[in-house]
């Protein structure tokens, strides 16, 4: 992605605004359903750098990686109890999915037909 796409806004939604909720929303889940705390030390990038931006979806994305590694095998099928209802982990794992497809989408279309914030 261009660096300058990162402003590209449509409504309330920005392509930054979108990278960074991503981010953060695997960094709940992993908590949620996999027992793993968001590290203390992560700086809040800012919304309209690429870099940071995409330093911290890596990071979120590793660290719920390693949340999945770490959880027992017989404790993916179990149901708990979250902010957003009940749900096993396995079926977590494909919320996320969802949320994060749902959300590239909308980075493509505000690439095609937003206006940059600058």
């Amino acid at each position: 992605m261009p660096k300058e796409d990162i402003t590209l806004q449509l409504g309330k939604s920005s392509i930054g605004t979108l990278i960074h909720h991503t981010a953060e929303v695997e960094y709940m889940f992993a908590e949620w359903f996999f027992g793993k705390s968001k590290p203390e030390e992560i700086a809040k990038p800012s919304l309209t750098d690429l870099e940071e931006l995409v330093k911290l979806l890596s990071a979120s994305n590793e660290h719920l990686l390693e949340a999945m590694k770490d959880l027992p095998e017989d404790e993916w099928h179990k149901s708990m109890e979250s902010p957003i209802g009940a749900s096993t982990p396995l079926e977590a794992v494909g919320r996320l999915m969802y949320h994060t497809g749902i959300h590239a989408g909308q980075i493509s279309f505000i690439q095609k037909h937003g206006i940059s914030q600058d």
